[in-house]
């Protein structure tokens, strides 16, 4: 007993979770794919033609107007600094438990989980989709933005490997590429196309599926649409075993 307390574990984890740790690593990606989908194809058809987590794109709309003119969304704008923010407040909540790699991934779900439920709180109290451009839809798109901004911290921080869940134009480049290097006979461009190939396809195909479960459920449940990224999210968390954030905080001690 004491030397399992004193002793540091191997990196990142005791050789007994790794199947714990494998599984988590092959089936967490491709669920918040889901959820990026659901989330941003949501914001987009109910609040205002936001995305909320393809901060490209709202680049791409505040450069236009920019430019060419045009009434402001100011969601829109936003978007930006609040992602910028959210994501340095993710940073912040990494140090303040001091844990690191999958030991972050139960608290940075919880509080993806929480933000979530707060624009369906809002959303289901104040019916912002009737109105897109109002006040309590801009409170519910930034709330949106800010449980996006904590998914792609999330996989920066506690899956560093995994590819991208809620930007699909790498995905689906690794995914054609990887496909030719796995049907052409010659040497492969690319190594361990097999693997990358199915990844990066379940991710492609996880999104997909999140963006037309989220468009359904937007003309099926209109306001209470965010209550199925809300239970997917709350799923993502069940799927971390708790003693993995205990195992990485002993080891830090």
């Amino acid at each position: 007993m004491s030397t399992e307390s004193n002793a540091p574990h191997p990196w990142p984890y005791p050789s007994h979770d790794s199947p714990d740790v494998a599984r988590l690593q092959s089936r967490l990606p491709p669920l918040l794919s889901v959820i990026a989908g659901m989330v941003d194809v949501i914001g987009f058809l109910s609040l205002g033609k936001l995305f909320t987590s393809h901060v490209t794109g709202n680049l791409v709309v505040i450069a236009a107007l920019l430019v060419r003119g045009g009434p402001p969304n100011m969601a829109q704008i936003l978007a930006v600094p609040v992602f910028i923010g959210a994501v340095g407040a993710v940073w912040l909540i990494a140090k303040a438990f001091d844990r690191h790699g999958l030991a972050l991934a139960r608290p940075l779900l919880l509080v993806q989980c929480l933000l979530l439920t707060c624009v369906l709180i809002v959303s289901a109290i104040y019916n912002p989709a009737a109105h897109p451009h109002g006040l309590m839809a801009g409170v519910a798109a930034m709330i949106a933005v800010a449980a996006m901004a904590c998914q792609f911290a999330l996989l920066r921080l506690a899956v560093p490997g995994a590819p991208s869940t809620a930007v699909m134009t790498g995905n689906l480049t690794n995914t054609v590429l990887s496909l030719l290097d796995t049907l052409s006979r010659g040497e492969p461009l690319i190594e361990g196309a097999n693997e990358r190939l199915q990844k990066t396809f379940e991710l492609v195909v996880g999104f997909f599926a999140g963006c037309i479960a989220g468009a359904a459920a937007v003309s099926w449940l209109r306001d209470w649409a965010w209550s199925l990224p809300v239970v997917l999210a709350g799923v993502a968390v069940a799927l971390v075993p708790g003693r993995l954030g205990s195992i990485r905080m002993t080891s830090g001690r």
